[in-house]
């Protein structure tokens, strides 16, 4: 097999372990693909996406389309002359574009496919309580993170888990299996296997708004997961009823407390320094939180500064 000629297309921070473990591993890359420059926060300034901002650190050819079809750009990408394309959280590549490369364009894709198809496989594993998840390299096609697998690894997820540190363990996992994959095809010697959907078959849609709020009427284990499944990002949210106050407020960090009582869901269990909300079979400790308009914080610390009426809930 000729030497392998490699385009790397990524965005976000996940994708930035895996660019890097294959430059220290001396890959052959001769450019990376990743998202335009974009203004954001409240000053507006120009943002780079963390793949350009290493890319640009290791001196390595970036194209930026804003358009995939567009004529330019894909002149420019055949010029790189690469024969193998590897993707990692980036977005949906026409057909012309993914079956450039001579040996194919493969994803990494943060779930055991054909589990977790879609944009937040992460979030949506912790949320729905799953036990493991892993990391899937497949081949694209035509559609959605349902093309042909070449490796899968497992890991597990853990009670105290949130995305921050799934996405961390899952980022180093999945850079391991890239290379491994990256091996495979070299030596020619791998076979991919076809996935077959199943009856039980849950997807990881992209996250919204009010995807994010939270039902103080589910049981406890589910009301924590689905907060730690939403932290640190985008978060899950409730809005605090205080008086005449209502304060929408992003839950970062909790406990959870299995204990019968008869209280209403999403009552508020308040001293100096702690809060609890009452759920079905139990409580929901807040541990971190964050009131509309204030910095995130120590829930004692909000309690210094925010009397917790005697009839206060969140709802």
């Amino acid at each position: 097999m000729k030497e392998l000629r490699i385009v790397f297309m990524g965005t976000p921070d996940f994708a930035v372990g895996v660019l890097d473990s294959l430059v220290r591993q001396q890959c052959n890359i001769v450019g990376v693909i990743t998202a335009p420059d974009r203004p954001a926060g409240r000053g507006r300034r120009i943002n780079e996406s963390a793949v350009k901002k290493y890319a640009l650190e290791k001196r390595l050819t970036i194209l930026q389309p804003t358009n995939l079809k567009d004529d330019t750009f894909l002149r420019n990408l055949e010029d790189l002359k690469a024969n193998l394309q590897i993707v990692v959280a980036f977005r949906m590549l026409p057909k012309n574009v993914w079956v450039m490369p001579e040996y194919g364009t493969f994803n990494l894709h943060a779930s055991l496919l054909p589990q977790y198809r879609g944009a937040a496989p992460i979030n949506w594993a912790i949320m729905n309580g799953e036990t493991k998840t892993g990391v899937t390299t497949f081949f694209i096609d035509e559609k959605i993170d349902t093309g042909a697998i070449i490796l899968q690894e497992e890991a597990p997820i853990y009670i105290e888990d949130n995305v921050e540190a799934l996405h961390d363990r899952l980022m180093t996992l999945g850079a391991q299996l890239v290379l491994k994959t990256v091996e495979r095809i070299k030596a020619g010697n791998f076979k991919t296997i076809l996935q077959k959907d199943k009856t039980d078959l849950k997807l990881a849609h992209k996250l919204q708004r009010e995807t994010c709020v939270i039902d103080w009427n589910r049981p406890a284990k589910k009301v924590y997961d689905f907060i730690r499944g939403l932290s640190p990002y985008p978060g899950a949210w409730s809005t605090l009823y205080n008086e005449k106050e209502e304060i929408l407020t992003k839950i970062f960090k909790t406990e959870l407390q299995l204990e019968q009582h008869n209280l209403k869901p999403g009552t508020i269990l308040s001293s100096k320094k702690e809060m609890k909300v009452a759920v079905k079979d139990g409580y929901i400790k807040l541990l971190e939180i964050q009131l509309q308009g204030k910095k995130r914080m120590a829930v004692q610390d909000v309690l210094n500064g925010l009397q917790i009426a005697q009839n206060a809930h969140f709802g």
